[in-house]
């Protein structure tokens, strides 16, 4: 990582960017960090996440309302992406805090 890279993540709010992306979720805490690659790859997992639940239901048969009423997988998968993009995003800056810290004691 570049030190300008390293500078604006270590700058951002730890707080802001875990919150963003748990509460919106996707990702959003990427964009606030200006990080695209994790962004993106937090776009293509939900998008296959969803493909996936979306043809789990089409094999469901409407007809039982026990299966529709107790699917949750596409809720908590979602939630799954959310803590983990947000524990990530902590760590990122954490970690570029750590690295900047250390490329200033240098100096």
């Amino acid at each position: 990582m570049n030190s300008s890279k390293t500078s604006l993540i270590a700058a951002s709010s730890v707080w802001v960017a875990v919150l963003l992306n748990l509460l919106p979720g996707l990702g959003t805490g990427y964009i606030y960090q200006r990080r695209w690659k994790p962004y993106w790859i937090t776009i293509i997992i939900t998008f296959f996440w969803l493909l996936i639940g979306f043809y789990s239901v089409q094999s469901i048969d409407p007809a039982d309302p026990v299966t529709t009423e107790n699917d949750q997988t596409g809720f908590y998968g979602l939630v799954l992406i959310s803590i983990a993009t947000a524990i990530e995003s902590g760590l990122a800056v954490k970690s570029a805090r750590e690295q900047s810290y250390l490329t200033t004691r240098d100096n």
